[in-house]
């Protein structure tokens, strides 16, 4: 079993390190870290503050628009080209073929976290002329940015189990979107009354609460982030891919591929 899963995600991240997009992607982030670091240098005094925003903001943005446009295709892509066939015609459940392509962009995710991280830790480096230890935060900051592709790649992924691409898309950017204002849905629940307040509720509870991941701001005041946050943010992003994931396999179970 683990021999076919990891089959199934290392020819995902293959696949997904020779996509052109990705790597204009990347090269475009890149450019955004570029850029907060002209801008760094420009505002007198608050240059790491504008650095930091902007620089995990676009590692952030771009890695989330890869996550989506990857993820929409991992299964329309194989069905599309008649590949999964083959892969299913052998000894591979549809559950592992799920949880490999999961697994392998995940990968391509973190792969790529890495190297736009090494570039924004010199920009870094280059303005401060030293790392210290309130730096680390920078590290949480980027943790919670990798649990974040982590559940959108598992949203992706399971729209992808039922829906065309382009309906993924709109899905699961809309359910970004949403995630990330996830805390004002809440309060609104909170004050709303009737029916309202019931719905607010619900979607305020089924939605991913991007916002609890949102800690950019935070870090770049120097702030440190509560060992309490990191517990929770690793347990519902672990939870909530699960759920996700397991939704996305029992639906593929009993998708008709004819």
């Amino acid at each position: 079993m683990l021999n076919r899963i990891s089959a199934i995600s290392f020819n995902t991240f293959r696949e997904a390190v020779r996509d052109r997009v990705l790597y204009n992607l990347v090269f475009f982030a890149i450019l955004m870290v570029g850029a907060a670091l002209l801008f760094g240098q420009i505002s007198v005094g608050i240059h790491l503050i504008v650095l930091v925003n902007l620089g995990l903001t676009a590692i952030s943005i771009f890695g989330v628009v890869i996550a989506i446009f990857i993820g929409i295709g991992l299964v329309s892509k194989e069905i599309e080209k008649r590949t999964l066939y083959t892969v299913l015609a052998r000894p591979v459940r549809r559950w592992e073929f799920i949880l490999g392509k999961f697994f392998g962009l995940v990968g391509t995710l973190v792969v790529n976290t890495f190297f736009m991280a090494l570039g924004f830790f010199a920009g870094v480096l280059y303005l401060a002329h030293t790392l210290s230890r309130q730096d680390v935060s920078l590290l949480v900051a980027l943790y919670f940015i990798v649990l974040q592709f982590v559940i959108v790649t598992a949203i992706a992924l399971l729209f992808s189990s039922f829906s065309s691409p382009l309906l993924s898309a709109v899905f699961t950017f809309s359910l970004f979107i949403i995630g990330t204002f996830a805390e004002d849905l809440r309060s609104f629940a909170a004050i709303a009354q009737g029916p309202a307040k019931w719905i607010a509720t619900a979607a305020a509870h089924l939605v991913p609460n991007f916002s609890a991941l949102n800690v950019i701001s935070s870090v770049a005041h120097h702030q440190p982030v509560a060992g309490s946050l990191i517990a929770y943010n690793s347990a519902y992003a672990l939870l909530y891919a699960t759920f996700a994931i397991a939704a996305a396999a029992l639906i593929f179970e009993y998708r008709d591929l004819k």
